[in-house]
């Protein structure tokens, strides 16, 4: 076989029947792996001469000078999110005194699941950090298995092994909601993101304990859950108005989102703050330009993009270090909406 046709871990997948995770996983000595399936990932290896291009420069030296920031969202929701061009510009700063490249990678389906992992098992990359995190994607556990030095922007739960840094969501949303209750409002609703993610669990149960503090009962019928997107924001709002129609207040879990609501509540007739009012989380350039211009709880995005961006440098630096956890303070920026 010619050295442009070298065998790739594709090929390896191919002729053992099994996917390129489950090569990588034999190839790093995963016990996750069946000895069926192992055996063939093998007998495919021996036949095929495959070498790993890190075997095959010898490990002269493990590092690339490169990372890899990995969204697992689309196209349109990186362009229509605020927050993800606030995480790569301090992602930037934190990296721009050093010589390390960036490579911006979106994980939208299993192809570009496997692409990622036949370029971490690799070596193409020294470490990733990885943003927008959901409870159940196999991503973040599969880089741990690798080996590959990883930090999170958030984390999947409060058991989280990987170093992460994150936003204070469960203070700032308590301090949306009592700046509610501060403001004589007695029907506070809230629109929350994707439960599956711990960012969308923190901010809601930082709108219960903000009520049950105040002796007030968080109804369940005052939730209505979206998606971080102003369609689903939207969507919510007119939910929440029909199965209660008397709400005076919402707190809402993303400027985008609160922008949606906006909108339905003008379609219904509501005047905010007057009849409704309204908070969001971010205080992103949405919430300065919406009409009236949105209270929104600030959290510091680019700060974040630039810590998980440094702490990924100091475990490559010392991969012995001990995991990091940062929490980064919030605060209310108030507006016309409340």
């Amino acid at each position: 076989m010619g050295a442009d046709r070298r065998p790739t871990i594709k090929t390896v997948a191919a002729r053992a029947g099994v996917g390129r995770t489950t090569v990588s996983r034999v190839l790093n000595g995963s016990p996750l792996v069946s000895d069926r399936a192992r055996e063939a990932v093998e007998a495919a290896i021996a036949e095929l001469g495959f070498v790993p291009s890190s075997v095959a420069r010898g490990l002269v030296t493990s590092r690339t000078n490169a990372i890899a920031l990995v969204i697992p969202e689309s196209e349109s929701r990186l362009g229509s999110e605020p927050y993800f061009s606030a995480v790569i510009r301090g992602v930037s700063t934190g990296l721009a005194a050093t010589q390390t490249h960036l490579q911006l990678v979106l994980v939208r389906d299993k192809a570009d699941l496997d692409r990622l992992t036949e370029s971490v098992v690799a070596r193409r990359v020294d470490g990733v950090l990885l943003v927008s995190v959901h409870r159940g994607d196999p991503l973040p556990g599969l880089l741990e298995e690798m080996g590959l030095p990883t930090v999170l922007a958030g984390r999947r739960s409060e058991e989280e092994t990987l170093s992460h840094a994150r936003s204070d969501n469960l203070g700032g949303a308590t301090a949306a909601v009592r700046h509610l209750m501060d403001r004589g409002r007695e029907r506070i609703a809230t629109i929350t993101g994707p439960l599956d993610m711990e960012v969308g669990r923190s901010r809601l149960q930082g709108w219960r304990e903000a009520l049950t503090d105040a002796g007030r009962s968080p109804a369940e019928q005052l939730v209505a859950q979206a998606d971080f997107t102003e369609e689903g924001g939207h969507g919510a709002m007119a939910g929440l108005l029909d199965r209660v129609p008397d709400l005076d207040a919402v707190f809402v879990a993303s400027d985008v989102m609160a922008a949606g609501a906006l909108v339905a509540l003008r379609e219904r007739g509501r005047r905010v703050p007057d009849d409704v009012a309204v908070v969001g989380f971010d205080d992103s350039i949405i919430a300065r330009h919406t009409s009236p211009p949105l209270t929104s709880v600030r959290q510091p995005v680019e700060e974040l993009g630039a810590e998980i961006a440094r702490i990924l440098l100091a475990e490559l630096a010392d991969p012995s270090a001990e995991r990091t956890r940062t929490l980064l303070p919030t605060s209310l920026v108030v507006r016309e909406s409340s």
